[in-house]
């Protein structure tokens, strides 16, 4: 019996997006290269700012230049936090019928919580989660389960009460390393060279209203 749904914040609660490609295309002009389309940035959406500066500017974090760029990175997303950016369709309804079920819910993500906090508050999810754990919240992020179980503590559930929804191989990995049932988001920022299908889920969704579909299953 499933007591609590968890989600990765990036590509699977909130269509973060276009805010983040925003940022990266305002960095691009100021050093002086082209913006990139949306549709190169969005599979990029989900990896952070080393995979977002890694597309713009081909530099690892190991790179001289990767620290300030993703200092002044980090200024102009934060300053454009919440424009665009709005739960998936569907994703207010299904949150409210997890409510109406007495069903908690939170979220799991490996952005840091300067910027997960704000953006939680901004978005004003009803009802509000029952825990928020971002990248900075414990010694470890996903894949790594450490996360995952801090998550299950916060929402006072056990780990195979919760099933957890994301978009991106390491958040079945964190899920299933955790104990947890998993959903993969397809309809997340999964590139084209991706293959959801082999990361172990227990199913796969395109919608979030599947997530409902899938707990009535289940």
């Amino acid at each position: 019996m499933i007591s609590t749904v968890l989600f990765d914040l990036d590509g699977t609660l909130a269509d973060t997006g276009p805010d983040l490609a925003n940022a990266l295309n305002a960095l691009l002009r100021e050093q002086g290269q082209a913006p990139l389309p949306y549709e190169t940035i969005r599979p990029l959406a989900s990896h952070g700012s080393p995979g977002l500066l890694s597309l713009g500017f081909g530099i690892t974090p190991q790179d001289p230049q990767f620290a300030p760029l993703r200092t002044r990175f980090l200024e102009l997303y934060t300053a454009g936090l919440c424009q665009e950016t709005k739960l998936f369709p569907g994703m207010t309804e299904v949150l409210t019928e997890l409510g109406r079920r007495g069903l908690k819910w939170g979220v799991v993500t490996n952005k840091p919580a300067f910027l997960t906090e704000p953006l939680i508050r901004a978005l004003s999810p009803n009802p509000p989660p029952a825990c928020i754990v971002s990248g900075d919240s414990t010694a470890n992020r996903k894949p790594h389960p450490e996360p995952m179980l801090h998550a299950c503590d916060c929402a006072g559930s056990k780990p195979a009460e919760c099933l957890f929804v994301g978009d991106a191989e390491r958040d079945i990995e964190a899920g299933r390393l955790a104990g947890m049932h998993t959903l993969v988001a397809l309809f997340g920022y999964i590139s084209k060279d991706e293959t959801p299908q082999t990361w172990g889920a227990d199913d796969m969704i395109r919608t979030p209203h599947e997530i409902l579909e899938w707990l009535d299953a289940h």
